[in-house]
């Protein structure tokens, strides 16, 4: 049972790297530093505090930059590929005592997945509020990535089988967006 919640919770935090890329990162490096999570072997130091206080310098930069408008799309850019690799590191970390080659396969495809999956989302979304609203309502939108980030993250170290689920219940919401998106914009094949 404890490599299934290792696993749910390495997915979890690299799905949550898809909202923003540093909130797992460094819920991951507390929650390794105060023993609740031990982290794969060769991975510890993001129990270091010099990586925490890089992570948390990094969080509040990136959390406080979405709230700039226009360039929380610029950041698009950036975070997009950022996510899947935070993801599958946060992923990797997680899993701890997994055999190496699940370890890795998992956090590379199912881990940098989730990530890619839910930033994809994210950036539909934006783009979404930024032709509706001018970019008005894309603050809403950044509070929201970033709490959906915390509550997540937090989620996946606490409960990671829930997390699990609600990742499951946001790719699902993730895809019903995108069909209905592609449906309205994209012009059927004659």
């Amino acid at each position: 049972m404890e490599p299934l919640l290792a696993i749910c919770a390495g997915i979890a935090l690299a799905a949550a790297s898809g909202f923003r890329v540093f909130v797992p990162m460094l819920a991951l490096g507390i929650a390794a530093r105060s023993g609740v999570i031990d982290p794969s072997a060769g991975l510890e130091w993001v129990a270091s505090i010099p990586a925490i206080t890089v992570f948390g310098v990094a969080t509040a930069a990136e959390i406080g930059a979405y709230y700039i408008p226009w360039i929380d799309n610029a950041l698009d850019t950036v975070t997009t590929p950022g996510s899947v690799i935070a993801g599958s590191l946060a992923a990797a970390a997680a899993m701890g005592d997994v055999d190496p080659a699940v370890k890795w396969t998992l956090a590379i495809i199912a881990g940098g997945g989730a990530a890619a999956v839910v930033q994809g989302g994210t950036v539909l979304t934006r783009a979404l509020s930024s032709a509706t609203t001018g970019g008005v309502g894309n603050p809403a939108v950044s509070t929201g990535e970033a709490a959906g980030s915390i509550v997540l993250s937090v989620l996946a170290i606490l409960l990671p089988l829930l997390a699990a689920l609600l990742v499951i219940m946001l790719f699902v919401w993730i895809a019903r967006l995108f069909f209905r998106w592609r449906r309205r914009h994209v012009a059927p094949a004659s």
